[in-house]
């Protein structure tokens, strides 16, 4: 499992990204399956030269090649949103929920909460002991507010480039 814990924007640690990196991302961002060798035919380049430069977008977190599933289709029995206030320092707090390996996307944001967190769970009680034992038990989380999923209507990750 990855964590995405410190990373930056790609601006911000000083990459740029060139047209063909461009290309080859939106070409996977539309099948993640698609061969080196149709990338390749794509964007006039060899088939050596394409894995190269996936294994190098996929090294410096630029991208990740992964199987997106319906969690709920999996077998799990909940997922939710939870909207977090935090009392303190809101790094630390998003650090310690990053720990947690039912939580698997935390966010730092503004609004009416300062952390979203995401969980998957296996039953209503493993959802309930994570948002009150586990997410309410934290030392600077002053309120949660969770947020169930009935239906996944749209997930997309094909946002193109720039």
């Amino acid at each position: 499992m990855s964590v995405m814990t410190d990373r930056k924007p790609v601006a911000a640690r000083g990459q740029s990204l060139d047209d063909t990196a461009k290309r080859i991302i939106e070409l996977l961002q539309d099948d993640g399956r698609l061969s080196y060798s149709a990338i390749a035919k794509d964007v006039g380049l060899s088939e050596a030269a394409v894995r190269h430069r996936v294994q190098k977008l996929i090294d410096s977190g630029v991208m990740q090649v992964v199987a997106v599933t319906d969690p709920l289709q999996m077998g799990f029995a909940r997922q939710a949103m939870i909207g977090i206030k935090v009392n303190g320092n809101i790094r630390e707090v998003a650090a310690e929920l990053a720990t947690m390996h039912q939580l698997d996307y935390i966010v730092i944001t503004t609004g009416r909460f300062d952390i979203l967190a995401e969980i998957v769970a296996e039953s209503d009680d493993e959802l309930l002991d994570i948002v009150s034992a586990q997410i309410g038990a934290l030392d600077r989380v002053v309120a949660t507010e969770t947020f169930v999923y009935l239906r996944l209507e749209k997930q997309t990750y094909a946002w193109g480039v720039r």
